[in-house]
């Protein structure tokens, strides 16, 4: 059904340029193809006008550009749910792509959009306007099987964001190569929603766990696709001592394990230090063949993002730093009127003393 509608959106935007014709032929296609189908439902102008926005939205030169750094950065079948090749488009598809010049991105494209439903297709037009971003929730929708609801949450909750655009707290490059380190950034989020947690009070560490693990679907949704649960508290040994790791993930792509230590206060230089020893342990008696270096998530209420580059500039495990949000920080009145905690790191790291200088 969508290849259908990208090859009447094709069409209509396609006979627009040739002959000129205005806006009213939308509604002309509209009318020819409800009197040739009058069992068919999903050809009332507004849908075939979508039908048209949906071809010429994503067949614009700004998008195609980002599609075909996508491809180029991870390849199509890193980021599909089935290589291109099986896609049973048929002819439309073919019709489709050999009237463009950027086959490849086209090809490409044509079956992100066709994976996911109508519903969320509009959606992403009608929400969002930077290519960047709707590449990224047509990718995630895609490879998630988000419905509607979950996407428009997941936009409104700003995934993209958090993933891709926020500065994240880590020492990546310094603990991994840097092809692995690219990936575990990836992986990671600059801060985590678990608003669908409800809590609205102080708690201690051992309940917000106990929440999470009874919303352990949503928690795993909002982790990102690749992580798989492996167990709570784990337990590690070292001698006579016992250790025990909040939650333990695998992850399916980064083939590593990740330890997650939750935090319900401010981030702690000591945090570090303990995560560090707890993937000592994990990589010498946990790690399995093949494995790459186990991976440490520190999950904090809050967190200064200079006092976590000093933290971890010594850590040869790699580990990362996020805060968690369970709430709206900001009514939405007073939203763009304070300073974000970027801007403010930003102020304080620009007052340290650089390289030898002296404070």
């Amino acid at each position: 059904m969508i290849l259908l509608y990208w090859d009447i959106g094709c069409g209509i935007v396609e006979k627009q340029r040739l002959h000129d014709w205005g806006d009213s032929v939308v509604e002309m296609v509209a009318a020819d193809l409800q009197r040739a189908f009058p069992q068919m439902t999903g050809f009332s102008p507004r849908n075939v006008w979508d039908m048209r926005r949906l071809f010429e939205t994503y067949t614009a030169t700004n998008f195609l550009e980002h599609v075909t750094q996508e491809i180029e950065l991870r390849g199509p079948d890193a980021i599909l749910r089935q290589p291109v090749a099986e896609l049973g488009a048929g002819e439309i598809r073919r019709q489709v792509v050999a009237n463009l010049p950027e086959g490849k991105s086209i090809e490409f494209l044509l079956q992100l959009v066709a994976e996911i439903p109508w519903g969320q297709n509009l959606l992403i037009l009608n929400k969002l306007s930077d290519p960047a971003a709707r590449l990224y929730y047509l990718r995630a929708t895609a490879r998630f099987g988000w419905s509607r609801n979950v996407l428009l949450n997941q936009i409104k909750a700003g995934a993209y964001e958090r993933a891709v655009t926020e500065k994240k707290t880590h020492n990546f490059p310094l603990a991994l190569p840097k092809y692995l380190a690219e990936q575990a950034d990836e992986v990671m989020k600059s801060r985590y929603n678990l608003e669908f947690l409800g809590v609205r009070r102080a708690m201690l560490e051992r309940e917000l766990e106990d929440r999470l693990i009874s919303r352990m679907q949503a928690f795993l949704l909002e982790l990102g696709y690749g992580f798989c649960f492996v167990g709570r508290q784990h337990r590690l040994t070292l001698g006579q001592k016992e250790y025990f790791i909040d939650l333990l993930f695998y992850h399916r792509f980064l083939k590593a394990l990740v330890a997650f230590e939750l935090k319900v206060g401010a981030f702690e230089p000591e945090h570090a230090g303990k995560m560090d020893f707890y993937l000592n342990l994990l990589n010498d008696t946990e790690r399995g063949a093949g494995d790459r270096p186990a991976i440490g998530i520190i999950l904090c209420a809050e967190k200064d993002d200079v006092e976590v580059e000093y933290a971890l500039r010594t850590k040869k495990n790699p580990i990362g730093v996020a805060a968690y949000q369970l709430q709206a920080k900001l009514p939405a009145d007073l939203k763009g009127k304070l300073p974000t905690a970027k801007q403010l790191a930003d102020v304080v790291r620009s007052a340290l003393p650089q390289g030898g200088d002296k404070p």
